[in-house]
């Protein structure tokens, strides 16, 4: 197996639950960890994994629930996709659950195939979502370059604005604002206008979304 051979974590306080799906998910090619609680999988770091990653957690379970689970990964930022199962599962709580970001919803007992397409779906929006980290990251590399005249400059130039009424609104001189332009587009590798307007909405948008997610 690979170092990106996805790994598909469960929480379960049912025993026999853990061991028929960690059977089920090892011959499919899957790694697999095991907790029979969220305090367990909690005190254990390594089941925080950076690569293509998927966690299938019982909603009732004593001490801490699988939606308190979620709430707290919310809260630390984790990047793996939740899958929830219950044998007491209800609208209300799926619709939660749903909401809060999990992927899928499973009534226990759900046929393998149910839990290997539920499993399917979380990696692929999984692996979605690094890729999309992974640019957002090398974008804030390339604007972290730009100094606080070129963020100044920057924020003028997408918005349409000429060298000359960017001089003006920043007291300085066409010439200056060339050069600030040019080094903006150098430091943001990019070609064009267009190309630099559509890497700052990218990077606005992310921005925007992180404080709402109070990121």
């Amino acid at each position: 197996m690979t170092d990106e051979t996805p790994t598909i974590t469960i929480v379960d306080d049912d025993d026999s639950v853990r061991r028929a799906l960690s059977r089920l998910l090892r011959a499919s090619g899957y790694l697999v960890k095991t907790y029979s609680s969220a305090p367990e999988f909690l005190s254990d770091r390594s089941s925080i994994d950076p690569g293509p990653a998927c966690l299938l957690i019982d909603v009732r379970m004593p001490g801490l629930s699988g939606l308190e689970l979620q709430a707290l990964l919310n809260d630390e930022k984790n990047d793996a996709a939740v899958v929830f199962m219950t044998g007491h599962g209800d609208v209300p709580t799926g619709v939660k659950a749903m909401k809060s970001g999990a992927i899928d919803f499973l009534l226990k007992p759900f046929l393998e195939d149910e839990l290997l397409n539920a499993v399917s779906r979380a990696l692929q929006w999984n692996a979605e979502l690094r890729v999309r980290r992974r640019d957002i990251d090398e974008l804030e590399r390339r604007e972290a370059r730009l100094t606080r005249r070129e963020r100044e400059v920057c924020a003028l130039v997408v918005t349409g604005r000429l060298n000359k009424q960017i001089a003006a609104t920043l007291g300085t001189s066409e010439k200056t604002v060339k050069v600030h332009r040019s080094r903006v587009m150098t430091k943001m590798e990019v070609a064009s206008l267009a190309e630099l307007v559509r890497t700052v909405e990218r990077l606005n948008r992310a921005h925007s979304s992180a404080e709402a997610n109070g990121q």
